[in-house]
C-alpha cells in the first residue's frame, strides 16, 4: 500500500489542518533534535499553530540561538548563569551521552555472554540457582547426618569388643549370685 504523493497545498477542512499541524509539528521537532546532536548544530524552531498557538523547539535553546542569530551576547538572555545552555557544554554533555550508549550496548553484549553461559549449564534463571543452592544444603546435610551415623557406629563396635570395666564386673557380679 505505502504512502501516497499529495498536493501541498493548504487543507481546507479546519478539523483535518489541526491534526496534520500537529502530526507535521511533531515531525518537524524531531528532526530538528536528530540534526542537532547528530551535527552539533545550534538549532531553534518557533512555530504558530492555526489556533495561533505558539510551539517552540531549540537546541540547546530558543533563547540562546536567537541571541546568536540577532548578534546579540546569549549570556544576557534569561538563561544567564546557567551552563546547560551553553553550546560548547551541550555538546560535551552530547559526547558523553554516546559514551555511556556506547558502555550500555558493551553491557548488553556481556549480558548476553552470561546468559549464552547459564544455558548451557541449563541454569537458566535465579530461581533455578536456588535450586541447586538448596540441593547441595540438603546434600550436605544428608552426609553430615551419615557421617554421625558411621561414627556412632564405629564407637557401638568398639564397645561391643572391648566392653566398659564396669559393665563386666556387673555381669560377673549377676554370675555369682546365680551360683
Amino acid at each position: 500500500m505505502g504512502r501516497r504523493k499529495i498536493e501541498i497545498e493548504m487543507v481546507r477542512n479546519s478539523n483535518t489542518r489541526q491534526v496534520t499541524f500537529s502530526k507535521r509539528r511533531t515531525g518537524l521537532f524531531k528532526k530538528a533534535n536528530e540534526l542537532s546532536i547528530l551535527s552539533g548544530a545550534e538549532v531553534a524552531i518557533v512555530v504558530f499553530s492555526p489556533g495561533n498557538k505558539p510551539y517552540s523547539f531549540g537546541h540547546p535553546a530558543v533563547d540562546v540561538v536567537a541571541a546568536k542569530y540577532l548578534q546579540q551576547d546569549p549570556e544576557s538572555s534569561d538563561s544567564e548563569g546557567d551552563p546547560s545552555f551553553d553550546a560548547s557544554n551541550m555538546n560535551e554533555l552530547n559526547l558523553e551521552l554516546v559514551e555511556v550508549l556506547t558502555q550500555i550496548c558493551e553491557v548488553e553484549k556481556q549480558t548476553e555472554a552470561y546468559d549464552k553461559i547459564l544455558k548451557q549449564n541449563d541454569v537458566t534463571t535465579l530461581f533455578d540457582l536456588e535450586k541447586l543452592r538448596n540441593s547441595y544444603k540438603e546434600l550436605q546435610n544428608w552426609v553430615k547426618l551419615r557421617l554421625s551415623d558411621l561414627k556412632i557406629s564405629e564407637y557401638l563396635l568398639l564397645l561391643a569388643t572391648e566392653p566398659v570395666v564396669g559393665v563386666k564386673a556387673k555381669s560377673t557380679k549377676k554370675n555369682r549370685r546365680k551360683s
